[in-house]
Order: structure tokens, then C-alpha cells, then sequence
């Protein structure tokens, strides 16, 4: 009851959903109403209640599987052939459920990594939903690359709702929500309907390095409800192959599992910075590195350096770790890999003293992220 009195409070203004490959082409030869379909009426409903839908929607490479032949070898570019294809037809079959217009996003790591970019995708989306079309949103399956790519649109679907600024995220899956041990190998699994925070005994429940238990693609989906909830924004796990789900989520009903928000959610530089961008480099500092960020002079002054890692710009993420290897933030350079080697390399030089005096901090207050000490 206590779930279901918590969905009763909320009062949705803008949510994202994420459909799986295994709802949009359950055969694997292409797109398929089946399950879709009552999914887009799910979406109409709640337009029509004002709420605003953003959809996440994997199945490029399965709706267009069928236009190859079978009895080659799926190498990746196949599978990119496959997703280029198959995007069309997903994305027409979406289109055709809705007397609403809709708009394609097609986004890489790469997008959503580099903070410009990222705030373009803001505004399209923002601009996009303020006119009422609904932005449908997959990652760039037929040009990414090992560097440029997300991986899974779980995680993907959780950028994006940070990005949107979105009360809730969900996910639909192929079970009724998270369980406390395999369902599919265990009678007694129970169904966790809430989750109020997200710890190693959580991942262990989806099957992660420490356990062998597992419930298929579990654990993608716990990495994206923690980025989501730290943001503020109401996760839930739901089972998207019954038609009931959608009708208990309008009624204020828990159908699955819902994982809680942070009461005091990360700024949205900070979360970007902790979950989205990728560092570029790496700062190593003494021991004097201050966590409690006093004061507004700075964090890291170039006398705490003591080596720098990679190569990177001003402007770029890069990670700051101590000595023995503890990674202690995430931060936005305020200088280049190059000048920063520098004076890490003439500490004790003259010229390398004035400069220091000279040119500020390494990386200021306002633009790092502490990360949690295993």
C-alpha cells in the first residue's frame, strides 16, 4: 500500500518511456503491433491528461533484421546496415499509432557527453514538446562507434530524462519489476515494489559481478534508475507485454517496482558531469586535496598537483584521483593537459612558482563533482 499511496502524490508533468527491442519486434523479423500498440494508446492517454511524453525506443536492428539474409554472420556492420534500415520502419510504425505529430532523435555518447551539444539537445526537446510533438529518441545504432556509444537504452533513457528535466522514468521490461532473486530460476522470488536507495545489494539482485543471480538485463536497468533518481526523477521498472500495467500506472497504482527520487537531487552540471560525460584525462593529487570545498577560491591549486594523465582542453571532464589510486572527483579543467604537465613537472622551478600565483585554480568550486569513496 505504501507504493501505491506514493504514485497517488505524484503529479506528472513530463515523463519518459523506454520501449525494448523484444516489445517492438518480439519475432525478429520486423516491427510488430502487438505490444506497441498498447503502449501508443498508453501515450495518447496521458497527452490527454496533459502530461508530456518523451519515448525512448530501442528495436532498429530487430524491425530490420528481416531485410537480410539470415544465414550470414550479424558482424557489426551488418548490424548497422540492419539499424539504418530498421529505423524507418519503427519509426513509421510509431507515427501511424498517433493523430499527433511526432519527431526522430537519433543521439550518441558522443552527443550527450560534450556539454554544448548536450544543451542543444535540451532545447530541441524542450522546443519540440512546447509544440506538442512527441520526440522519439534511439541512439545512432548505424554510425557510433566503441567510443561514441551508450550501449544500452536504458542508460540512454535516463541521460535523456535528466536531460528533460523529467518527473519520472519508465522502463518497460519483460518482467513484472525487480525481484529479490531470479524469478525464472527461483519459486519463491519475491517482487520488490519499492526501492528507496540503490546500493550493492541492489545490483546484486540484478545479477551484477558479485552475484551469479540474474534476471536477463537487469542490471542496465538499476545503472539507469541511479541515474535517474539522483537527478530527482521517479524510476520504474514495469512489465510492458501486459496490458494492465497501463492501465494501474493512469489509476495510481504501482505495477511494478519504483524507485525512490533523491530528496536533495545533484544540480544538473554535476549529475551531467558525474553520469554523462566521460573524462579526458586525469589529475593526480597530495594529500591536501580539500573535500569539503571551502571557500571560493578553488579546489585544486597547481601546487596539489603532483602528475597529470592524457590529453585534454580547457573545458574538458577529467577525473581527479589521489596517489594511491582513489578516485576522488569528477571536475571541469580550467586549464590544458599541456600547461598543467608543466607545472606538475617544474614544481620547484622559479618560473613555474610566479605562474602559480599567476594563473588561478585548476578546477573551481562550481564545476566538480565528489565521487563516493569505495
Amino acid at each position: 500500500m505504501e507504493s501505491r499511496r506514493l504514485m497517488q502524490k505524484l503529479n506528472w508533468r513530463r515523463i519518459v518511456l523506454k520501449v525494448g527491442s523484444a516489445l517492438i519486434a518480439p519475432d525478429q523479423d520486423g516491427c510488430r503491433s502487438r505490444y506497441i500498440l498498447t503502449i501508443a494508446q498508453f501515450i495518447v492517454r496521458c497527452r490527454a491528461r496533459g502530461i508530456e511524453v518523451i519515448l525512448v525506443s530501442s528495436g532498429s536492428v530487430a524491425a530490420g533484421s528481416h531485410l537480410f539474409p539470415s544465414d550470414q554472420p550479424r558482424s557489426v556492420v551488418l548490424k548497422k546496415a540492419m539499424a539504418a534500415a530498421g529505423q524507418t520502419e519503427m519509426i513509421a510504425m510509431w507515427d501511424r499509432f498517433f493523430d499527433f505529430p511526432s519527431a526522430q532523435l537519433l543521439l550518441t555518447h558522443g552527443d550527450l557527453r560534450d556539454r554544448e551539444r548536450y544543451q542543444s539537445i535540451r532545447e530541441t526537446v524542450f522546443t519540440l514538446l512546447e509544440h506538442g510533438v512527441l520526440p522519439i529518441i534511439n541512439e545512432n545504432d548505424a554510425v557510433t562507434t566503441d567510443d561514441l556509444k551508450v550501449g544500452d537504452n536504458d542508460n540512454l533513457s535516463a541521460m535523456v530524462a535528466a536531460a528533460a528535466d523529467a518527473d519520472a522514468l519508465l522502463i518497460f521490461s519483460d518482467v513484472d519489476g525487480l525481484y529479490d532473486k531470479n524469478p525464472n530460476l527461483h519459486d519463491d522470488a519475491v517482487l520488490l515494489p519499492e526501492i528507496k536507495s540503490i546500493d550493492e545489494s541492489i545490483y546484486a539482485m540484478a545479477g551484477c559481478a558479485t552475484s551469479s543471480v540474474g534476471t536477463g538485463g537487469m542490471k542496465t536497468k538499476i545503472e539507469a534508475a541511479e541515474k535517474a533518481t539522483s537527478h530527482g526523477i521517479a524510476t520504474y521498472i514495469i512489465n510492458g507485454f501486459k496490458e494492465e500495467t497501463f492501465n494501474r500506472l493512469l489509476a495510481g497504482d504501482n505495477p511494478g517496482t519504483i524507485f525512490s527520487p533523491y530528496e536533495k537531487p545533484m544540480q544538473d552540471s554535476v549529475h551531467w558531469m558525474t553520469h554523462t560525460a566521460n573524462e579526458q584525462g586525469e589529475v593526480v593529487v597530495d594529500g591536501s586535496f580539500d573535500e569539503s570545498i571551502e571557500g571560493e577560491t578553488g579546489i585544486i591549486r597547481g601546487d596539489e598537483i603532483v602528475e597529470v594523465h592524457g590529453e585534454f582542453a580547457i573545458g574538458d571532464t577529467i577525473l581527479v584521483r589521489s596517489e594511491d589510486g582513489t578516485r576522488l572527483a569528477k571536475a571541469t579543467a580550467n586549464y590544458s593537459s599541456c600547461l598543467l604537465n608543466f607545472i606538475a613537472d617544474n614544481e620547484q622551478s622559479e618560473f613555474s612558482e610566479k605562474m602559480q600565483d599567476s594563473i588561478g585554480p585548476v578546477i573551481s568550486e562550481k564545476d566538480i563533482a565528489l565521487l563516493e569513496k569505495s
